[in-house]
């Protein structure tokens, strides 16, 4: 006789995984929080930045000359402008989320000299002769945008050396200047741009000009991880406590992140004026952000809705996408840059927020 037959559990139908949510989802100016009360005539010479760089594309033409007839001091007609030629929408993550980190950046300061001497020990290099850059793009269509990076090993590309790596054996005959403060050196990278007083009075702008190809590693994040210090520590003045207080492991946690940037000099005729981010003009302090190009096309007007540094008071602007940055990435990701001294790198510091994005794109490109 044969055993008896419990009931049949039947599995359940899988279901479809949801559609990933829209990137960019249009919406009215009055979900903007803050429009109204922003003044935009603060934000319009960096979106004139933006026009000098996208203005012969075909869907910027149109908008960008009409930015031609628009009086730079009437917040109003501004206002007007943007109403009429742009459509703001909402940026969302791939999982839904309308919410992402705001953290900030500066153009800092440091003193050296063109010869190593004295306090002057640390080594700000130029791009190395054997650095090889490949354009996967020209290769591979569907690679548009991205590089890679290496040297060669006889008729191959092999990685570039590591922070580690170059530390240890330094690049002979590629120092660009010599600086005081290996920790500020360090900061410098990581900002990108800076300024340098040389001991002869004079000050140049070390700018961006390259990097060795591998990814940026957050040293704060590692500290977390460690349990060095705590989340809300870890911020560029707790670190740099960190390393006043654990003089003999700055190296340790400087290799941490194996991405080492190069840089070029550039003269600083109006001391007024930015650094130059990556779209190619001066980044405005305070109006311009670094977005990951990947999701925000380079250069669009952002609304930003955030909170100010280590604080509850609103932040809430029109700002330019006008850089972008190896912690960058992301949709809703963005880091606000908040210009040259005074409370610049304090703000910057400091800057670990949640904050919302809205990207304003043409009215021809929206459609």
């Amino acid at each position: 006789m044969p055993p008896p037959v419990g009931p049949v559990t039947v599995p359940p139908t899988p279901q479809p995984a949801p559609p990933p949510a829209p990137l960019f989802t249009p919406v009215a100016y009055e979900a903007l929080p803050g429009w109204q009360q922003d003044d935009l005539r603060q934000a319009w010479p960096a979106f004139q930045a933006s026009c000098r760089a996208l203005g012969a594309k075909a869907d910027w033409k149109s908008v960008c000359a009409a930015a031609k007839s628009v009086e730079a001091g009437d917040s109003a007609a501004i206002r007007r402008y943007f109403e009429t030629w742009f459509v703001p929408n909402l940026v969302r993550a791939a999982d839904g989320a309308d919410t992402g980190l705001i953290t900030g950046y500066y153009e800092p300061f440091l003193r050296g000299a063109r010869k190593r001497g004295g306090a002057n020990q640390t080594p700000l290099y130029k791009v190395p002769n054997d650095l090889v850059t490949v354009d996967l793009g020209s290769v591979y269509p569907t690679l548009k945008g991205m590089r890679l990076r290496g040297r060669l090993s006889g008729k191959t590309v092999v990685p570039y050396g590591s922070r580690a790596e170059i530390e240890r054996a330094r690049i002979p005959g590629k120092e660009l200047v010599w600086v005081d403060d290996p920790v500020e050196a360090f900061f410098l990278e990581v900002q990108g741009s800076g300024r340098v007083q040389l001991d002869d009075g004079e000050t140049v702008r070390i700018a961006y000009a390259d990097q060795n190809g591998h990814p940026y590693k957050a040293i704060g994040r590692w500290l977390v991880e460690q349990g060095e210090l705590t989340s809300s520590e870890a911020t560029a003045q707790g670190i740099k406590a960190w390393i006043a207080a654990h003089p003999e492991r700055r190296q340790e946690l400087f290799n941490v992140n194996p991405s080492y940037i190069f840089f070029r000099e550039e003269r600083l005729p109006d001391p007024n004026v930015g650094p130059k981010g990556a779209l190619g003009v001066p980044l405005t302090p305070a109006r311009s952000v670094a977005v990951d190009p990947s999701f925000l096309p380079l250069g669009s007007p952002i609304f930003l809705s955030t909170t100010e540094p280590a604080s509850t008071t609103p932040l809430q602007r029109l700002v330019m996408g006008q850089d972008t940055g190896g912690a960058i990435r992301g949709a809703v990701r963005a880091d606000f840059f908040f210009g040259f001294g005074g409370q610049a790198p304090d703000n910057a510091g400091r800057m670990k927020q949640r904050g919302q994005l809205w990207v304003l794109l043409p009215r021809t490109a929206a459609r």
